[in-house]
Order: C-alpha cells, then structure tokens, then sequence
C-alpha cells in the first residue's frame, strides 16, 4: 500500500505535463484572451461626450461606418505609450471612425490628458462606472475594438498596440 502512495507525484507530474502539452499544441496564447463577442453585434449602448455632458449618442448612431473603439484612461501608462498611433491611423485610414472611451476616469483628468497629448478620436465619451466596458468584457487598458459597417465585432486587442500590431493583425480588417 506504501509503494502505491510513491507514484502520486509521478502521476500528478504526468498529468500536468499532459496538460501543459495539449495547451501548447492547441495554439492558444495566453496574453490573447478570448473575446464571446467576438464576430457578434456591438451590444447598445449610450454613452456622454467627455466634453459636453448634453452630448450623448448610442451605437446605434454610429452604424453604417467602421468603427475603432480605443478604451484608454489618463492614468494608464500603456495608453500613453500608444497614443499616437492614433494620429497616425487617423491620417492613414480617414474613413475610420475613431471613438475612445475614457474608462474609470475623473472627466477633468482625462480632458487635461488628451489637451495635453492631443486628441485623435472623432468622439470621446466617458464610461466612468465601466459599464459599457462590461458590456464588452475589457479585460484591461488599453483595449481596443474594430466593429465594422454593420455593427459587428470583427477583432479586439488587449493592451497597447504597435505599428507591427496594426500592420500585420488590425489593417485586414479597416480596409
């Protein structure tokens, strides 16, 4: 009965290994997480400008364009980093609805922030109890959405985003 208890280790090793290799093999990358509204309707939502508390618009508004949905918020470091990428999507692909969404964020902190870094979005509005972000499941910030002109969902991005990230993964789908 002892020598029975000697191959636990061995067998819980195994099984981990096991594990391990099947999730290897399946090809699935962990800083990627998987999206369910992935190639499905934009959920509805309303949302206020970030500027004007009397603007509001809903997604519903927006239909018909193709549209880069950019949360971001003034205290995050990564977002910083790829701002600017924006203008240069912006100027690159001028038929691009740009939109960002200021996500559990003080309203002046992100006015100050886009003052100060330069604004590239086309709209701005401001999720601060991070509903709408729960709606569409952000992870984290940055995230970033394209949604296409019939309203779907067609590739999200989770963390900042590169020139070789929009070239080789994001350009496919805003052609």
């Amino acid at each position: 009965m002892n020598k029975i208890f000697l191959f636990v280790p061995l067998i819980l090793v195994m099984l981990i290994s096991i594990f391990c290799l099947v999730f290897l093999l399946q090809g699935k990358d962990p800083s990627k997480p998987p999206s369910a509204l992935l190639y499905k309707n934009l959920p509805d939502f309303d949302i206020i400008n970030l500027f004007d508390d009397a603007d509001v618009i809903s997604n519903k508004d927006l239909k018909g364009r193709i549209m880069l949905i950019n949360f971001f918020a003034s205290w995050c470091s990564p977002c910083k980093v790829e701002h600017p990428l924006f203008f240069e999507i912006k100027k690159k692909y001028p038929n691009i609805l740009l939109i960002g969404i200021d996500y559990k964020d003080k309203q002046e902190e992100a006015i100050n922030y886009l003052n100060t870094m330069g604004n590239p979005y086309d709209y701005v509005g401001m999720d601060n109890k991070g509903l709408i972000g729960l709606e569409l499941g952000v992870f984290g910030l940055p995230e970033t959405f394209i949604v296409n002109s019939k309203g779907i969902i067609t590739y999200k991005h989770l963390g900042p985003l590169t020139k070789k990230i929009i070239t080789n993964e994001f350009a496919p789908f805003i052609q």
